[in-house]
């Protein structure tokens, strides 16, 4: 949490974009994108909600600023977006460049939510995507084949699933349904994700991340031998 000084040392500080974007992402991690509003910011900032409107019009305006910011994030975390022409070892570098984003995402475990609402790419985000083809694309694989494998990637290509539903309600079979439903009864009995710090979304856990980008990385490379 922020202090009363820290709040005040903020309140004398000059108020830029980068500012209102940087707070609005400390308080999106501190209690979630559901609770961000804009007279939250502005009270952080110690100033009126008219004054971040002379910045960012609008809400939606955030919202894409701070989706950058942490593109940003993972372009710092990744050492830059540039990408070999050349690269033997292309499904490694891609599965490094997918895993150090999900590292970014789960420091913000609200942005996928966020993704999932915006319907435009900013720059970086789209210089991310373009990353993600150039890996690829030095493998030798054809644009056809890459065009292939985003839609496969999905949302994974940023670090994270989204499932049809969550845990919460797949766990637990109504009594009446059970019988009709005997294999999802069957693994539900075996399967649970006890690890709900390392999930984004729904069913999101590290180790079936992992196991569905492995999946998908190991069949696109057979298909372009």
């Amino acid at each position: 949490m922020t202090s009363t000084a820290e709040r005040s040392a903020e309140r004398r500080t000059p108020l830029t974009r980068e500012r209102v974007l940087r707070t609005a992402v400390d308080l999106a991690d501190e209690s979630g994108i559901d609770a961000f509003t804009m007279r939250r910011l502005a009270e952080r900032l110690g100033v009126e909600v008219m004054s971040i409107y002379y910045h960012l019009p609008n809400k939606e305006a955030i919202l894409d600023g701070v989706i950058e910011l942490v593109f940003a994030e993972i372009e710092e975390h990744v050492g830059g977006f540039a990408t070999a022409a050349t690269d033997a070892r292309w499904k490694a570098t891609l599965r490094g460049r997918i895993l150090a984003a999900r590292t970014v995402m789960l420091e913000h475990p609200w942005v996928p939510a966020v993704l999932e609402s915006r319907s435009n790419l900013g720059l970086t985000q789209a210089r991310y995507v373009d990353s993600v083809i150039g890996i690829i694309r030095s493998g030798g694989l054809s644009y056809d084949l890459i065009h292939h494998a985003m839609h496969a990637l999905g949302s994974r290509m940023f670090g994270f699933t989204q499932e049809l539903s969550d845990d919460d309600s797949d766990s637990e079979i109504p009594e009446q349904l059970a019988d009709a439903l005997p294999h999802l009864v069957g693994m539900l009995a075996v399967v649970r994700h006890d690890d709900p710090d390392s999930t984004l979304g729904w069913c999101d856990d590290q180790v079936e991340f992992e196991f569905g980008l492995d999946l998908i990385l190991d069949g696109l490379e057979r298909v372009a031998s």
